[in-house]
């Protein structure tokens, strides 16, 4: 009998190495030679997340980028490098001034291994931040007269 090459993970060790695996397979001349494999460890990944992810929807999009730039030691500049953009352009993403593209979240998802649900999620940029909190001031403001 053979012995199976991927297995279910069972802890973030074999996580790790699966992700790693993963994104050597997607960045690679021709993935499509590993397009099963690719399969079965997006399968395998994507499971070992919704059972073991700790965030579960907690982070907004750029609240999960900056988590996932400090788990791998990455700085804006890598980010930049990785997105094909400016530096500016990402430190707008990361002070909630510019929202993510669509080419933005492939590239993201495809380099963190993970869904691009996980950054396709809406969130406030700082001007509609802005505008939130003067309308609770007024409104409180309001209810306080």
């Amino acid at each position: 009998m053979d012995t199976l090459r991927y297995k279910v993970i069972r802890n973030f060790e074999q996580y790790n190495n699966y992700c790693n695996e993963l994104i050597q397979m997607l960045e690679s001349e021709n993935p499509d030679q590993y397009e099963e494999e690719i399969d079965l460890l997006t399968v395998l990944i994507e499971h070992y997340d919704a059972e073991n992810t700790i965030f579960k929807g907690e982070f907004d999009p750029v609240e999960l980028l900056k988590s996932l730039m400090k788990d791998h030691q990455m700085k804006a500049k890598d980010i930049a490098e990785l997105l094909n953009v400016s530096k500016g352009y990402v430190s707008e993403i990361l002070n909630y001034k510019k929202g993510m593209s669509k080419d933005v979240i492939r590239k993201l998802a495809t380099r963190f291994a993970m869904r691009q649900e996980a950054f396709n999620k809406p969130y406030r940029l700082e001007g509609e931040r802005m505008m939130v909190e003067e309308e609770n001031a007024v409104a409180q403001q309001t209810v306080l007269s």
